[in-house]
């Protein structure tokens, strides 16, 4: 029953890191953009940010974000501030008068940070956690903590080879994209409005 619950919850998993968001998106973006490395990079950030999720649902902080409006409401405008602020550089940087090519590239640690920050003030994950992973545990089959944190390594897995997938793929069409100033400076400016619808439905977001 175990293994049947881990591979129902790998399969969920999978299903939910290709539904269209500002993680996957944020992967598909860079990785065209800066090639299949930073796209990486962004992965690692994202799963690093999933064990935070982890961690505080399993320890029982995620339920101040369920009971209480306020904390909610703090961590979704963080959030959506942090969105808003990664369109307007994308837009900065469309509207450079220099080639894009010879703009200062992000350092691999500043987007494995930017992953981070992303993933750890959408306070949506954590409760989308707190409402998932208990239904997959079982009674009698250990602790429910570390059941828990069992399930939560199981969801970073299959995030970690469908971000690194779309990472890949996004960094075939990589190079054509660093040849055409315009094709950079275009999807500059539609990672902009998409991080800016995102960032307001972040803000529209209510507590389940």
């Amino acid at each position: 029953m175990m293994l049947q619950n881990l591979l129902a919850l790998f399969a969920t998993a999978v299903v939910l890191a290709l539904v269209p968001g500002p993680d996957n998106l944020f992967v598909l973006t860079h990785s065209a953009l800066h090639g299949r490395v930073t796209g990486w990079y962004a992965t690692l950030g994202f799963c690093t940010g999933l064990l935070v999720h982890t961690a505080a649902v399993s320890l029982g902080v995620a339920a101040l974000f369920q009971t209480s409006e306020m904390a909610f409401n703090l961590l979704k405008i963080v959030g959506a501030a942090y969105l808003f602020y990664l369109a307007w550089r994308f837009i900065q940087r469309s509207n450079s008068r220099l080639p894009l090519q010879d703009q200062v590239k992000l350092s691999p640690w500043s987007i494995y940070r930017r992953g981070i920050i992303m993933n750890v003030t959408n306070p949506k994950v954590s409760l989308f956690f707190l409402a998932l992973l208990p239904q997959f545990t079982l009674p009698g089959a250990g602790p429910i903590v570390l059941q828990m944190i069992s399930f939560g390594f199981v969801f970073i897995l299959a995030t970690l080879l469908v971000f690194g997938a779309i990472a890949e793929l996004a960094g075939i069409i990589s190079p054509w994209i660093k040849r055409s100033d315009v094709a950079q400076r275009t999807m500059h400016r539609v990672a902009a409005v998409i991080f800016c619808i995102l960032a307001m439905k972040l803000l529209l977001a209510e507590q389940f």
